[in-house]
């Protein structure tokens, strides 16, 4: 199969591309390159041959020749998404409209889209399935309620989208990410040997690692069209619904002379927990294979190994607000969030080569 993978170069793509290439498919990814400066460590894989092109400019001639796109090419996460709503619509909404409309014309069947549990917003202590309503708080998360709605509404026996809510996602990446809960206090742990948490964790979060992401994207690539058309399955496992507080006490725990402290209730009142049925009947091959405890585990090994520092944890890079700001801020890029002409290598599409890929005070934290 011809798989293209936006956002290919960030956290969840740089596994994912190197896990196609293994699983035998041909694969060429989509990336603006926000996130491409530094790496956290070095990795033997492979990666695709990448178009650096924003995925607002996208054309169905861009397209052409491939069986499925899998888009998770988006502004990630709660606080980058409150930088700057407008732009946010436009990236997340309109720009994976547009990137949908483009594969249609160019005859692309599958599309396997890379939604949130955070559509779910505050649900309080029942288990959310698939049918459940939704209740976004934030733009990030609004965007992927509307997104959803509207490749339900295109599919047709020549257009086959799949959306999958993916619980927050965990573990160690090329491309890292520091701004996610597990791998913040994984973070902390290490360079402070402290987890001073400013609220009382009391909300529910399913979390799922970042590799069993991967798995059930390529199961839902290799499933029967019949058995994912049209569908949205939440991603991860019924057991791995944690409290906040959970997490940092496992994390805690598995990281040596960690102290571990809670605040007040917080005002953010986001918390809901979820079911994963639907994935295991519809794609029985797929089954977590990571819990909270494991992925602290491979966490603190990757830190000894690679004898990670608090500049490395601090860098911006790794901390998707921070990469804003700084872009921004640098004016390399502009207030729609395309690059300037100070950076020729990017002002325009291009085709990268194979890259290479493999490990480099958080200012905000999705939790």
């Amino acid at each position: 199969m011809k798989i293209c993978v936006t956002g290919n170069e960030g956290y969840l793509g740089s596994l994912l591309a190197p896990a196609l290439l293994r699983s035998g498919h041909d694969v060429v990814g989509l990336d603006t390159g926000f996130y491409r400066e530094r790496m956290l460590y070095r990795s033997k894989e492979s990666s695709p041959r990448t178009l650096v092109k924003d995925v607002r400019e996208i054309t169905a001639s861009d397209l052409e020749g491939y069986d499925a796109i899998v888009h998770m090419g988006d502004l990630s996460n709660d606080p980058a998404g409150e930088l700057a709503p407008r732009v946010t619509h436009e990236i997340n909404h309109k720009g994976a409209v547009g990137l949908a409309e483009q594969a249609r014309k160019a005859g692309v069947r599958r599309f396997v889209y890379m939604s949130s549990c955070s559509v779910y917003g505050v649900a309080g202590d029942d288990f959310l399935t698939e049918e459940s309503p939704t209740d976004p708080q934030t733009a990030y998360a609004f965007c992927k309620t509307q997104v959803e709605q509207y490749l339900r509404q295109s599919a047709d026996s020549d257009f086959v989208p799949t959306c999958l809510r993916n619980a927050t996602a965990y573990g160690a990446s090329p491309r890292m990410r520091f701004d996610i809960v597990l791998n913040n206090l994984a973070g902390l742990a290490w360079t402070k040997k402290q987890i001073k948490m400013t609220s009382d964790g009391t909300p529910w979060r399913p979390i799922v690692h970042a590799l069993d992401i991967c798995q059930a994207i390529i199961a839902v690539l290799e499933a029967p069209q019949e058995a994912v058309a049209n569908e949205i399955f939440n991603v991860g496992d019924t057991g791995h619904n944690y409290r906040v507080r959970e997490i940092a006490e496992i994390v805690g725990d598995v990281f040596p002379g960690c102290e571990v402290s809670f605040g007040p209730p917080s005002a953010d009142n986001r918390s809901y927990r979820v079911s994963f049925a639907k994935i295991q009947k519809h794609l029985p091959s797929f089954k977590c294979q990571w819990d909270a405890r494991r992925g602290a585990e491979q966490l603190l090994d990757l830190f000894r190994r690679i004898e990670m520092t608090q500049e490395i944890f601090e860098y911006r890079s790794f901390t998707r607000l921070k990469q804003l700001q700084y872009l921004i801020r640098t004016g390399q890029i502009d207030d729609d969030f395309f690059w300037t002409a100070s950076n020729p290598q990017f002002s325009h599409s291009c085709t990268r080569g194979t890259a290479d890929s493999g490990l480099a005070a958080i200012a905000t934290v999705e939790r």
